[in-house]
């Protein structure tokens, strides 16, 4: 079985530095033509997808060292269906500050737009800038948020599933659009959503957008076990991430899932070069780019914004002198893993910086295609992985690398597909279309 590969993009690439290398573009965050022509190299790379991150705040203050303000990844998804015809185009959205009745209606527009091919990355919203932007003095605690999006599901795939697939007759010489039969009201009543009438959009082609999930606290595995199809983790150690895998199949299974329909995909951000030492100069070049102010923002941003400028930059960094992740109110799961990084490998503050600024987390790779492709080939032998989401550490030349490189040894291996089989982004994943609950029994 192939292996599912996503292209990850974010502006000019997720290194924190990758603006200031002569290697990444310089077009304006803004500039849909660029966002396109990525999209259309990677479905000429074969890719299952384009996934675009959001968020409901600005940032950490830190517009004046970094591109910040990018456009908003439903209204660019519209765009990037229009020049590409068979890649994936998954975008987050938050359930946290938007009302689900709009955002079904988005979705479904978008996925008819693209024939399929759209997917949905569940998000609940945790910044405290977020909430301020929003009418709310303080985020909405951790377990709340996530009773909310329980909630909250429950009622867009309602609204998606409130037209039956062949609702729309469409009989010009009767004069007949729909059948009013198949076509039901959501009706749902709960603790924070009521929401009375039908979807306005007809049931979206592939039945439901492909439905992505990325938290990987104990909340987020019980959520993603009831409504994932694919999760986009964050993993530093094989045993860890199979062990992860493991958890949430068991989970999904419990659930009355098939633990089968559920793609592990963790990020990965490889760093090629056609020699490791090319590969380890460019890393060098990149780090050396980097701000230690800049990055220590993002790492208090992990910690719900917790002072840590008295931590010294070059002696080794002590688990103690950071907030324990059950009590961050943010994503528990990103703060477990730096947590965990610092516990086993006790760098300084300033290596820990160099290791976030690449990929804020995520797994980074340095070394050949040759090199990138083993370990991504023992990953996904030992369980741990249904793929990955790659994150190019500068763009367009990362992703150029990786589909110029990459792609075709693991083609040569077998591991990954020559051609597109299917036209929805449910064939690329291998997921089954889902139920319509309230017209089939």
């Amino acid at each position: 079985m192939s292996l599912h590969l996503n292209v990850f993009v974010v502006g000019h690439g997720h290194h924190e530095a990758a603006w200031r290398h002569p290697r990444s573009t310089t077009a304006a965050v803004t500039d849909v033509a660029y966002f396109q022509s990525l999209a259309r190299r990677a479905e000429e790379g074969l890719l299952d997808s384009v996934f675009f991150a959001d968020q409901l705040v600005l940032g950490n203050g830190d517009a004046e060292f970094r591109p910040r303000g990018g456009l908003e990844p439903l209204t660019l998804l519209a765009a990037l269906a229009t020049v590409t015809e068979r890649i994936g185009l998954i975008a987050t959205a938050s359930t946290t500050y938007t009302e689900p009745f709009n955002l079904a209606r988005q979705f479904a527009s978008l996925d008819h737009i693209s024939h399929g091919r759209i997917g949905w990355n569940i998000v609940t919203s945790w910044a405290v800038g977020a909430a301020a932007n929003f009418g709310l003095d303080r985020p909405i605690p951790h377990d709340e948020r996530y009773a909310r999006a329980f909630e909250y599901m429950e009622v867009v795939t309602r609204l998606w599933d409130s037209w039956a697939d062949d609702a729309v007759v469409h009989d010009q010489a009767a004069g007949r659009f729909a059948d009013p039969a198949k076509i039901r009201e959501a009706g749902f009543e709960g603790e924070f959503y009521r929401v009375k009438g039908a979807g306005t959009v007809p049931r979206p082609p592939q039945g439901h957008p492909v439905l992505v999930q990325a938290g990987s606290s104990e909340e987020g595995r019980r959520f993603a076990a009831h409504h994932a199809e694919a999760i986009f983790t964050a993993q530093q150690d094989m045993a860890e991430a199979v062990a992860f895998a493991a958890d949430v199949r068991r989970r999904a299974s419990a659930a009355g899932r098939d633990p089968r329909h559920l793609k592990i995909l963790p990020g990965l951000s490889p760093i090629i070069g056609s020699t490791e030492e090319e590969a380890r100069r460019l890393e060098r070049e990149l780090n050396e780019l980097t701000l230690p102010e800049v990055g220590l923002r993002h790492l208090s941003a992990r910690f719900d914004g917790a002072d840590l400028s008295g931590i010294p930059l070059d002696e080794p960094l002590s688990v103690d002198a950071l907030p324990r992740p059950s009590d961050v109110q943010g994503p528990q799961s990103r703060a477990k893993l730096i947590t965990d990084l610092v516990r086993r490998e006790r760098p300084t503050l300033r290596e820990l910086l160099y290791r976030l600024a690449g990929a804020r987390g995520h797994l980074v790779v340095t070394g050949t295609p040759e090199q990138i492709a083993d370990r991504i080939e023992e990953w996904s032998e030992a369980g741990a992985a249904d793929g990955f989401n790659i994150m190019p550490p500068h763009l367009p030349g990362g992703l150029d690398d990786f589909i110029d490189h990459v792609v075709p040894e693991l083609q040569r291996r077998g591991l990954f597909r020559k051609e597109y089989e299917g036209t929805t982004l449910r064939d690329h994943y291998d997921l089954p279309r889902p139920r319509n609950r309230v017209f089939e029994p």
